[in-house]
């Protein structure tokens, strides 16, 4: 009897021993996996860091109001000047191209939301494509439509960043569309208004802010581009070009050309050029963000 009921003592202890070790080594896991993630978060945020700290201390050396107000010297071994004419160019070309993809792609997204059909996936397919697709493939297929009949410029470069911006326009408003409530296009049905109605009404009304943002998102991602850029816009770097059928200047383009020179001074300009561009390119992801945090689809949730 008394090794009984040693037994049936002994083997809730031994049972309470396994699953404690086993809850301590889900622990460690737990923990080893968490320190790891944490590690990688650290160094993936420190070499961002590091990069804008570099881009920023080598850019703020050239980088003053001259810069910001003129154009580069003939000579691209002389110091001085600056790339006015390439921040005005970026803003155009990217404005037209802003032009062209926001119409079509806010369409598209609500043809793929509000209607879908045979054609939904396809357009899907189509639009995955778009996202893949190299952007110096992008420009060389502008070149062959375009620039080959109609020459060089900005409207050509608008085009092909247009093709850049298109499926990013389509994918955020497509989601942004697809988080409007149900009940809000149902209410509105109810009450006898068409379809197309309620679209124009309440949907877009309600999705505006995401959509915004991700035209934003969309167009910082546009200004950045040098590819597509060398094969339809191809640069001016003499004068401030205004008419956006000829050569326009962007500030990619000038970075790019100024620093494969072996020239110190044109390198120094390309390294004001970049700063320049990545604090435009932060201020328009910033916008963004503030735009996305005060959206009114996240109020109506």
């Amino acid at each position: 009897m008394s090794l009984m009921l040693d037994q049936q003592l002994k083997e809730p202890a031994h049972r309470v021993t396994g699953r404690s070790s086993g809850a301590r080594r889900r622990q460690l896991t737990s923990s080893f996996i968490h320190g790891l993630l944490l590690l990688v978060m650290i160094a993936t945020v420190g070499v961002l860091v590091w990069v804008l700290a570099y881009v920023a201390g080598q850019g703020l050396k050239y980088l003053g109001p001259e810069f910001l107000t003129q154009t580069p010297p003939g000579n691209p071994s002389q110091p001085g000047g600056g790339f006015l004419n390439g921040i005005i160019g970026s803003l155009i070309i990217t404005g037209i191209a802003t032009l062209m993809a926001v119409p079509v792609g806010v369409a598209a997204a609500i043809y793929l939301v509000e209607y879908g059909g045979r054609l939904a996936k396809l357009a899907r397919f189509f639009t995955d494509i778009l996202v893949g697709v190299p952007t110096i493939v992008t420009g060389a297929l502008v070149y062959a439509v375009w620039v080959v009949f109609f020459g060089f410029s900005g409207i050509a470069g608008g085009i092909a960043l247009s093709l850049v911006m298109l499926p990013l326009v389509i994918r955020s408003t497509e989601e942004m569309l697809r988080l409007v409530p149900h009940d809000l296009r149902e209410a509105s049905l109810a009450l006898g208004v068409t379809k197309a109605r309620t679209i124009l009404s309440v949907v877009l009304p309600t999705a505006s802010s995401g959509i915004i943002t991700g035209v934003m998102l969309a167009f910082a991602r546009a200004m950045g581009e040098t590819a597509p850029l060398l094969l339809t816009a191809l640069g001016n770097d003499l004068f401030v070009e205004l008419n956006p059928t000829q050569r326009m200047s962007t500030l990619s383009l000038q970075i790019f050309g100024n620093a494969i020179t072996g020239f110190k001074a044109a390198q120094a300009r390309a390294w004001a050029g970049a700063l320049t561009l990545v604090v435009m390119v932060l201020l328009f992801t910033v916008a963004a963000r503030l735009i996305a945090s005060r959206s009114s689809v996240s109020r109506a949730h």
